[in-house]
């Protein structure tokens, strides 16, 4: 029988699209069983390991942005790559111990807890760090509201003392499906016969000469070919002070010819790739990255052309 992991326990974000995933999927023997694990880093080690056949973790929330833990672990891992995903709609209900004593703490994972900054403050009850927004939900103690899924509450015997208490409506998640590097190859190639895309692309380039321009070289080859680079992100190098890697997402597949010609052009620069994941682009989370942006929506002191040259100057410290 397959075996899909996730970060667990019972009742995650993550088990949700897990099981969402496996639905949807052919498994050898039947339908798939689902693992719950740890931390994101034990769902990486099982996949490496073999054993599980795919492992699921969340990677970018619409309000919070990237998970570091899941990103920097796929930038870190050898042996596992993406090769599809999940978007899920995020909400959260704040639950109670039947019973309960006095409240003093709410716990969550730490992006639950920054999902529901308003709840937190208007309580005034100090903020918990969990593993996962199951995990506080199981654990919560008396003295505690734990945020997470509504099917948490029956799960673990909680009573519901506020219903969807989220900064903003409509989130969403994104959790990427890992598989084996190994496998990567055939996974794609039956996704693409069964008709699965458009494609995006999740790279991490590494600058070996880096200095003024560096970024500039690297980015100018996706608008030269004619290639979408839809989110930059820069993560240091831990291993080295200083030194950092770009993790790249772009529309399209490297199989594509412009992406193979972006891919070629940074190879022959110098810089060392890895290919982080080739999933289907799925949902409004990639329409967005298309959409003209509402100049309502920009971050409070921004300055435009419109603006007069004192209010530049002004907005721009020049």
């Amino acid at each position: 029988m397959s075996v899909v992991g996730y970060l667990g326990p019972e009742g995650s974000f993550t088990h949700q699209a897990a099981a969402a995933w496996s639905a949807g999927h052919d498994h050898r023997g039947g339908p798939a069983a689902l693992s719950a694990r740890t931390t994101v880093a034990d769902v990486f080690a099982g996949v490496a390991a073999g054993e599980v056949e795919r492992g699921v973790v969340a990677i970018e929330n619409t309000v919070e942005g990237y998970v570091v833990p899941s990103l920097d672990a796929i930038v870190g891992s050898a042996a596992v790559v993406a090769v599809d995903e999940v978007v899920l709609d995020i909400s959260f209900d704040a639950f109670v111990r039947p019973g309960h004593g006095e409240l003093t703490e709410v716990t969550a994972h730490p992006h639950g807890l920054a999902q529901c900054q308003d709840f937190v403050r208007r309580t005034g009850l100090a903020p918990l760090a969990a593993s996962s927004n199951a995990a506080a939900c199981r654990d919560a103690g008396p003295h505690q509201v734990a945020l997470g899924p509504t099917i948490c509450g029956e799960l673990y015997g909680l009573e519901t003392l506020e219903r969807a208490v989220e900064d903003f409506a409509g989130a969403r998640t994104r959790f990427l499906v890992l598989a084996p590097r190994a496998e990567a190859a055939t996974a794609l190639e039956v996704a693409r016969a069964r008709g699965d895309g458009p494609w995006r692309t999740m790279l991490a380039v590494t600058p070996v000469v880096t200095g003024p321009g560096v970024l500039a070289r690297i980015t100018r080859s996706f608008g030269a070919r004619g290639v979408n680079l839809s989110s930059l992100i820069t993560r240091s190098l831990k291993a080295v002070a200083g030194t950092y890697v770009f993790v790249l997402t772009v529309d399209g597949a490297p199989w594509d010819a412009p992406v193979r010609a972006v891919l070629d052009d940074l190879v022959r620069a110098g810089d060392s790739l890895k290919t982080l994941g080739v999933v289907p682009a799925r949902g409004e989370l990639d329409e967005s990255v298309h959409a003209d942006v509402d100049v309502a929506h920009v971050p409070v002191g921004s300055v435009d052309s419109s603006a007069e040259p004192s209010a530049l100057a002004a907005g721009l410290l020049w």
